[in-house]
């Protein structure tokens, strides 16, 4: 059974619950049935209040609902109570993503960031879940301290555990900055994907580097960050290409900070590759989504070009009439837009070309010595705005 709680008119709240359906797909879960709520304040003990408890607890019994799954992320507190109430598992938006990371992640590394978040998450829900082993026996060579209770023994236990795998995380993240280094050294330009999760990046990864990264119609189907050389034909020069994993609305914090070493790829890249699905109905919703996120990461200012994949799902009507035009962004930037599709191949020519042009601007500003600089600063500075070009020296404006 799905809940959704309008709370106090939420701009980003989802009336159809249609993302909650797709992660209980992706988890293994089928929905049953869908109850949404409106309330200008969640309720302190229930999050729905009484009365919506026992609606929600008719349709479980009627449609033999084996758990309930809220939108939101539930307290402890909350969470503990509706399950007494209602008399089935309860879950909320946060639990269920780290479901579906704890099942997806292949790597060791990535393996890792799940569990580390996964630990975080369940040292905040101890309270209650134990109803026997009220204290455990104390003395020398027993288990726990004198008279210790089983929540402060698994409390500690988690805590011990926590230490250790941010421990191995932390070695991980050396290695990755080694790596990062060694191509910083070869001069090679570096490329992330990013993007809302099922845009369809790893279809345009794979089909941009020839790869074949796992990639499937359903959210979250990879998590791992993949590289690859990418081919840019008319550019005489390297670049790497890195798939990385998908954002979504409300995911969860923990998970941010975890998976920060691979989202350290597109913080530290030279261009972002802002995967869009432009058959969705929620576009604009899941792009400033992940604009946000890119800022919470300090890849807010990193270079980026917007990328319109699956265009062979809109309508003859629905096509735009450019395939590569620039368009206002937030904060006033301009940014340059493609339309592709990564599975018919239509727009990849253009967006090779449009990351080739990238490339040759980045070699530019990066070979420029200092004197030239400051010569073009400060000849730009001598020149009345819109002057015509020298017709001695044939020498141009600068803008």
């Amino acid at each position: 059974m799905l809940v959704g709680v309008d709370v106090g008119g939420d701009a980003r709240f989802d009336p159809t619950l249609d993302e909650l359906a797709l992660l209980a797909e992706s988890a293994g879960d089928v929905a049953v049935g869908r109850v949404v709520a409106r309330r200008r304040a969640p309720d302190a003990a229930l999050f729905v209040g009484s009365g919506k408890a026992d609606e929600i607890k008719a349709l479980v019994a009627a449609t033999e609902a084996h758990g309930v799954i809220f939108d939101q992320s539930l307290s402890p507190a909350q969470q503990r109570n509706l399950e007494r109430h209602l008399g089935v598992p309860v879950a909320d938006r946060t639990g269920l993503i780290l479901d579906i990371f704890a099942d997806r992640a292949q790597s060791h590394e990535g393996k890792l960031q799940v569990e580390l978040a996964r630990l975080q998450y369940m040292a905040t829900r101890l309270v209650g879940r134990w109803s026997h082993l009220e204290r455990q026996r104390g003395g020398i060579g027993t288990r726990g301290g004198p008279g210790e209770a089983q929540i402060e023994l698994d409390r500690r236990m988690i805590g011990e555990r926590i230490k250790g795998v941010k421990a191995r995380l932390e070695k991980v993240k050396r290695q990755r900055g080694t790596q990062r280094k060694a191509r910083e050294r070869r001069g090679s330009f570096r490329v992330s994907l990013v993007g809302y999760t099922n845009a369809g990046k790893s279809t345009l990864f794979n089909a941009l580097v020839k790869a074949r990264a796992y990639a499937a119609d359903q959210l979250f189907a990879t998590l791992d960050t993949t590289t690859r050389s990418l081919w840019l034909g008319q550019a005489q020069t390297s670049a790497s290409l890195s798939d990385t994993v998908g954002f979504i609305r409300d995911l969860p914090h923990k998970l941010v900070e975890a998976f920060e070493a691979t989202l350290h790829e597109a913080a530290e890249a030279d261009l972002l590759l802002h995967v869009l699905d432009a058959s969705s109905p929620q576009l604009l919703e899941q792009q400033a989504e992940v604009e946000r996120v890119l800022h919470d990461i300090g890849a807010g200012d990193v270079p980026q070009l917007l990328v319109y994949n699956k265009c062979d799902l809109l309508t003859d009507s629905q096509q735009p009439r450019q395939r590569g035009d620039w368009i206002e962004a937030p904060a006033g930037v301009r940014r340059q837009r493609i339309f592709a599709s990564a599975v018919t191949g239509e727009g990849l020519d253009a967006l090779r070309s449009a990351i080739a042009d990238q490339v040759t601007a980045s070699l530019n500003r990066r070979e420029l010595p200092p004197s030239d600089v400051r010569f073009c600063q400060e000849f730009a500075s001598d020149q009345p705005a819109g002057a015509d070009p020298d017709a001695e020296t044939g020498v141009a404006p600068i803008h």
